[in-house]
């Protein structure tokens, strides 16, 4: 009843800024993801939220889904995902050990790396399930060695259900990385340890989102797909996997609205430390979103976004600096007006302003531009 009372009296706001997401692009792409490994599980990567396409958002869509368990980093992530999906947490990250007992222990699994957090999720019993984390040689966290560890650890194993055994390639995707065959033999050493020791998990996984086309053992029972459930091929061109995982497709684009115009004469400055002077006449349109909201100050005089008013569809490039929160856009001598939208990322591949082309653009991975983008732009599923 207060939850809909909020709904009632809570005031109507016109988002200046905008991010839509497909859903049915993200539905699609679980699909074909799952069609590709059918004898395995799909968790959901939904770490920093959601890859920038909103947490709660991508937990509504994945409701439409047979996915029984996300995967998310940590706690708070967590508390959104109990409340927007009907499903199970898997969480990866280390936490402080504090953090645990506040977690919904029937609907919750946990990631476990050392022996510390082994011992203090033990006390809670068999309630608690977990997924032992092997070091394959990435060397950034894990087991190092897991038959010591189930030695020291027996008795504390033996108080918990372990339920998953994990760990993390390196180079997924690089398809002829000879790492990655290192790493997954090593894997399944420390799966048959496992076994010697009479610890069966249901949940067998290395395989993120380059691993689910890539890695080919049946004896995996599930995988962690993260870039490619949005939509974004996780190879480069060159890749031999590249062209198979082109049948992804984005799941995000975004908008803003201009606030200001300003109808400007050669020679005249454009925003800070005076890097951009006109050229010709110009009109110069203001929108905000800046390097708060998620663009990246090397897009300065650099990036183009795309117009569309009556018709009349035109590239306009950033002019000057990059602000906190704007940034001016020139126009040129087109027609705009206060209110009119401009589209900053495109879900189409081969747009100029797509995920990909922007973040080449500046040399940086599409991982990047797609965490970067705040929280606070409101997000609407499409």
């Amino acid at each position: 009843m207060i939850d809909l009372i909020k709904k009632i009296i809570k005031p109507k706001y016109q988002a200046l800024n905008e991010i839509e997401i497909l859903g049915k692009n993200i539905l699609d792409n679980l699909d074909y993801l799952s069609s590709l490994q059918k004898q395995a599980e799909m968790f959901p990567v939904l770490k920093s939220n959601a890859y920038g396409h909103g947490l709660k958002e991508v937990c509504q869509i994945l409701n439409k889904s047979n996915i029984k368990m996300l995967a998310v980093d940590s706690f708070p992530e967590a508390q959104i995902v109990y409340k927007n999906f009907k499903g199970d947490v898997l969480i990866m990250g280390e936490m402080p050990i504090g953090a645990y007992k506040y977690c919904k222990k029937k609907r919750t699994e946990f990631v476990v790396y050392n022996e510390k957090t082994l011992k203090y999720l033990s006390r809670f019993g068999k309630k608690i399930k977990i997924h032992l984390f092997l070091n394959t040689g990435m060397n950034r966290e894990g087991i190092d060695d897991l038959e010591s560890f189930i030695n020291n650890n027996r008795k504390y194993l033996e108080k918990v259900e372990v339920s998953g055994f994990c760990s993390h390639l390196a180079e997924a995707d690089n398809t002829d990385s000879p790492f990655n065959k290192k790493q997954e033999t090593k894997f399944f050493e420390g799966l048959e340890i496992l076994h010697k020791n009479k610890i069966y998990p249901k949940w067998v996984h290395l395989g993120n989102s380059a691993g689910v086309f890539n890695l080919k053992n049946k004896v995996f029972t599930a995988f962690r797909p993260g870039i490619a459930l949005y939509g974004h091929n996780p190879f480069k061109e060159q890749d031999k996997s590249f062209v198979v995982a082109s049948n992804l497709k984005p799941a995000l684009r975004l908008y803003s609205t201009i606030v200001s115009v300003h109808k400007l004469k050669t020679g005249d400055r454009v925003s800070y430390n005076d890097n951009f002077r006109l050229e010709e006449d110009s009109n110069i349109a203001i929108i905000p979103f800046g390097y708060f909201e998620g663009l990246d100050r090397r897009f300065s005089n650099c990036a183009k976004f795309l117009f569309n008013k009556n018709s009349d569809i035109f590239w306009a490039k950033v002019a000057g600096n990059v602000c906190m929160n704007l940034s001016c856009i020139n126009c040129m001598n087109r027609e705009i007006s206060i209110g009119d939208k401009v589209q900053i990322i495109s879900e189409i591949n081969n747009m100029e302003n797509s995920i990909n082309n922007l973040s080449n653009k500046i040399e940086i991975i599409n991982y990047e531009m797609l965490i970067r983008l705040n929280s606070n732009i409101k997000r609407k599923i499409i």
